[in-house]
């Protein structure tokens, strides 16, 4: 089986793939994109969005179905809690950031909008579901070192490049305390670090 990913250093839609490949011990290669509004990338994903995998010449989008996909083909390691309940709470969660946060704070968006505004667009929307997340995650009934189990799944995958993008953004983070330390667990581990943007080959600072 051949994994292409297409994507773009600082997408965070990619990272959260490259994580889920780093974590099953999948090897891929890594197609940068130069650019979405090209004919040649809308053939593989009419949507014009990252990423896109591309498997055995077949094309996969949007990061979530990426990893459910990647799941179901290669069980282990597992990205999902054994527990049903925590397994659907980690599908939930990182939903919340998927779908709720970041569908509504990517650049496509946010160029909509005046400058100034478009800064306050995102730390509100980012103090919304961080805020929510971060009680959900206070209120559970027993602790664990990553979201919902004492290994990464779904959830932390989703959790870290968007901790990354708040950062970027200048977001007051300090009123998450349980979400800052399951991030920086996250970080320690070589799969998070291996899909970060700056270990990229089309990374550009500043970019």
């Amino acid at each position: 089986m051949r994994l292409r990913l297409h994507t773009q250093a600082q997408n965070s839609a990619g990272e959260r793939v490259r994580i889920a490949l780093h974590l099953k011990s999948l090897d891929y290669e890594y197609v940068p994109i130069p650019a979405l509004e090209t004919d040649a990338y809308r053939a593989i994903n009419p949507q014009k969005l990252m990423p896109t995998l591309e498997v055995d010449g077949a094309f996969l989008a949007q990061s979530l179905a990426i990893i459910a996909y990647l799941e179901e083909m290669f069980a282990e390691p597992t990205v999902l809690p054994a527990d049903p309940m925590k397994r659907a709470q980690s599908r939930a969660f990182a939903i919340a950031i998927c779908a709720e946060l970041h569908a509504l704070t990517v650049k496509r968006v946010r160029r909509r909008l005046p400058v100034a505004d478009a800064q306050e667009w995102y730390r509100h929307w980012t103090a919304e579901t961080l805020g929510a997340l971060e009680r959900q995650l206070q209120q559970r009934v027993e602790a664990h070192t990553f979201c919902f189990a004492d290994y990464p799944t779904i959830a932390d995958i989703a959790l870290a490049p968007q901790m990354a993008n708040a950062r970027r953004f200048g977001c007051d983070l300090s009123a998450y305390p349980t979400l800052i330390d399951i991030d920086a667990h996250c970080q320690a581990l070589d799969a998070f670090q291996a899909a970060r943007p700056d270990r990229q080959l089309d990374y550009r600072d500043g970019g």
